[in-house]
Parts: structure tokens; sequence; C-alpha cells
């Protein structure tokens, strides 16, 4: 989208303490799905807006936990409450309500019918956890594998090592994504994704119809590929995040976390922003 005047009053956001800090319209939007107080234990003490600030904060900036600003909640706090989060599968539940919300704004169905997958190959640290060599992108670390809608709404996304080849595995996210959302018919892929054994992978678990997309014979140097751009295009905006630059994660599940978490952003801003307009 190009810069203009309109368009940068719309994502100014120098009035705010920290750029990655909500606004009111978007802790609105995220506040009702965040988790309640435990029922035992001590009350709760924490402002769960700051909290997701400083989740935002990490996810925008990539510092370490132990190098969050003072003015935040002790960075062992946001530590304990990240891991709620990922564990209870609220950051999932948040961003399909996030999805809905996004695509009725839009006027399109709450329920996407057609998806397009593809996958990102990320070097790793020296954290440890499962990684793998990828000989395509000559890349040692992991690979992201996600499914998006055709607006470009993530829908899914898990986390392997980048040895896995895109058909291997691509059967775990599409199984996953139909059990998020059941319409999804129709899937576009890349030639990576090419091939019987991924064909007979979808039939065996019932899942959608793939086509593949590929590009014309007749195509020199850079090209945009039809529905292909969606799913490369929400890549480039989840890697925003500076904490997706790399796979800093020593868990696999903490990776898959921060790739939530960078789409909820994403989702509470548009969805914020809309809702502003209309009003």
């Amino acid at each position: 989208m190009t810069s203009t005047e309109i368009t940068r009053r719309e994502h100014d956001r120098r009035e705010l303490r920290y750029a990655s800090d909500c606004t009111d319209s978007e802790w609105a939007v995220i506040a009702l799905l965040m988790p309640g107080p435990s029922k035992v234990g001590r009350p709760r003490t924490t402002c769960m807006r700051s909290v997701w600030n400083a989740i935002q904060y990490i996810a925008t900036t990539g510092c370490q936990w132990a190098l969050l600003p003072k003015d935040f909640p002790p960075f062992t706090t946001v530590q304990y409450h990240f891991y709620r989060l990922r564990d209870g599968g609220i950051l999932d539940l948040i961003n399909e309500a996030l999805v809905e919300i996004a695509r009725r704004l839009a006027g399109r169905e709450a329920h996407p019918t057609a998806a397009i997958i593809d996958s990102q190959s990320v070097k790793t640290t020296e954290s440890g956890g499962r990684r793998g060599f990828d000989a395509g992108k000559k890349v040692k670390g992991r690979k992201r594998h996600i499914v998006t809608d055709t607006q470009g709404n993530l829908l899914c996304g898990i986390v392997h090592a980048a040895n896995v080849q895109d058909r291997d595995g691509a059967p775990a996210v599409v199984s996953l994504t139909c059990a998020s959302y059941p319409t999804i018919a129709h899937l576009f892929a890349d030639g990576g994704y090419a091939g019987e054994k991924l064909a007979n992978a979808l039939e065996e678990i019932e899942g959608p119809a793939i086509e593949i997309v590929r590009r014309t014979d007749d195509a020199i140097g850079f090209v945009i590929v039809a529905r292909r751009w969606v799913v490369e295009r929400t890549l480039a905006w989840l890697n925003r995040c500076r904490r997706l630059a790399k796979d800093w994660e020593a868990s696999i599940a903490s990776a898959e976390a921060w790739l939530l978490v960078a789409s909820t952003r994403l989702l509470a801003r548009r969805i914020a922003r809309i809702a502003n307009l209309k009003l």
C-alpha cells in the first residue's frame, strides 16, 4: 500500500508511550477475549493491559525477557501470563475470533471456504531445540508453515525443522486448519506441494482439494503469481515483528505462540482502524 498523508495519519502511533502499545480501541477488541482471574489463590493485582502491551513490546522489538523496560510489570510476571496464554490455547482462540471479526468487517462470510498455504525457513540460534537444514533455501533452522484465507488473515501456523519438505509438513497444518475452519474446501499452493503424496495425504484426512498455482513459462525475474502473493504478503506482515526475524525460541510451542501474537497484533489494529473509520 502506498504511503500517503491519509494512511500516515491512520497508522500514526507517536502519541502512545511505545508504538507497540495498544490504543483504547485495540484493547477494547482484545480485552473481551483475555482470560479472567483465577477463582483460587490470591486476587489478581496485575493490569492485563500492561501485560499485553509488554508482550507486544517484546514481539515488536525482539528484546530479551530480562530487558523489558521497568514501566511494564516484572518480566517474570509477563512470562507467566504469556505461558498461560500459550499453553491454554487462548492465543489460538483469540486469533480465530479476530479473524472472524475482520472477515465480517470486510463484508465476507465469517468462515472461509478457500485458503492458501506456504512456508518460510528461518535461522535459529544457540538456544537449542528442534532444527534442520533446508537444502533448497540453504538455511539451517526451522520452517514456519502457515495457512491464510484469501484476504491474508492467518488461520493456522505450525513450526517444524527446516529439513521437513513442504509436502511432508503440509498435512499437519492443513489438518489443524480444517479442525478450526471445517468450511475450507479449496487450498492454493505453489509447486513445492505438487505430487500425489500430498494429494493422497489430504484425501486420507478428508482435507480440501489442492490447486497448484505455477508461474507462467514466459515469466522472467520477479512476477506476482495469482493467489500465492497473498500468503507471501502475510509472511512479510508477520516479519515486521522483530521477534520473528530469527527463531529465538528453545521450544516449538513458543515459536508458534509468537506467530499468533504477531497475527493478533495485526488483526487488532486492522479491526480498530476499520471500526473507527465507520464511526
